[in-house]
């Protein structure tokens, strides 16, 4: 018998993971992530938790608590697969989850470092506070980073640097630089308009507002229905892809449904490389 692939493994963990403290059917056959005032919602977010063997009934959580949840649940499926590709993106990672609503989480990184004078300028003016609004305000869900590296590493294969070159490159840990946001990655369980909305602002921030090179800006969401996907899949600009939680099983209940518009909605965001699987994400990371 042919051992399943690593990445396989961690996704029906990943599932699995989502079914013990998230995702549900309740007695009226409502699953946890659908909109229960869209007959569509239901049926699709039925089908799919039917796919993924969802049997346990449950009440809802509230929004602030499986938001949180899910969040963690994608945390540990990126590490654990994104983390295996170090013959692909070698250095040293870090994949954690930002506990802290705090705006100057972003700052520890170097891209963001300045955004911390800018703060306390702020704070200290109300007429600059006034002026600024929350056009820099940046707070991921989860974030990849990549940690500077000393010149032993760097000279390795053999001598690439010394002090008289690259003085100022920020991989280098000899420069005094801060680690490299790699990626910010926004989870949404459900994706309502304001959703979506604060997912775009957020990219564009984090387009707008760094010194240096962009991190992948990307979106994880479990919505079941194509039309509010759409709504952050579509179009190009701000956010790299989405991610859903379960894209295959969601065009197969799409498919079964015979829900045609919703197909070929489907089939323009992943034809158009707007919406991918969750399994795609730790080697798009690696690009």
């Amino acid at each position: 018998m042919t051992n399943r692939a690593a990445f396989a493994e961690a996704r029906t963990a990943y599932h699995s993971s989502l079914l013990k403290n998230l995702l549900s059917v309740d007695d009226s056959g409502v699953a946890s992530n659908a909109d229960k005032h869209s007959r569509s919602s239901v049926d699709i977010a039925y089908g799919i938790a039917q796919l993924l063997k969802s049997e346990i009934p449950a009440k809802r959580l509230a929004g602030q608590t499986s938001g949180s949840r899910f969040e963690d649940a994608c945390a540990e499926f990126v590490k654990s697969t994104f983390c295996q590709l170090g013959h692909l993106r070698p250095g040293t990672w870090d994949v954690h989850k930002i506990g802290s609503r705090d705006n100057s989480a972003i700052a520890m990184y170097e891209q963001y470092a300045h955004l911390i004078a800018l703060n306390a300028a702020a704070k200290n003016n109300p007429e600059l506070a006034a002026a600024l609004g929350s056009d820099y305000t940046i707070t991921p869900d989860i974030v990849v980073v990549r940690d500077t590296e000393p010149d032993a590493t760097i000279n390795k294969p053999n001598a690439l640097v010394d002090t008289s070159v690259a003085t100022l490159a920020s991989l280098r840990k000899q420069n005094g630089g801060l680690p490299i946001l790699h990626a910010s990655i926004s989870c949404k369980w459900t994706m309502r308009s304001d959703r979506a909305q604060s997912s775009r602002s957020e990219a564009l921030n984090l387009i707008r507002n760094r010194k240096g090179r962009l991190p992948h800006v990307v979106v994880v969401t479990a919505e079941p229905s194509p039309s509010r996907l759409a709504s952050i899949a579509l179009g190009t600009g701000d956010i790299d892809c989405v991610y859903h939680f379960a894209l295959y099983e969601l065009q197969s209940t799409v498919h079964s449904l015979g829900l045609h518009d919703a197909s070929e909605m489907l089939a323009i965001m992943v034809e158009g490389k707007r919406l991918k699987d969750i399994s795609d994400l730790p080697l798009d990371l690696a690009t």
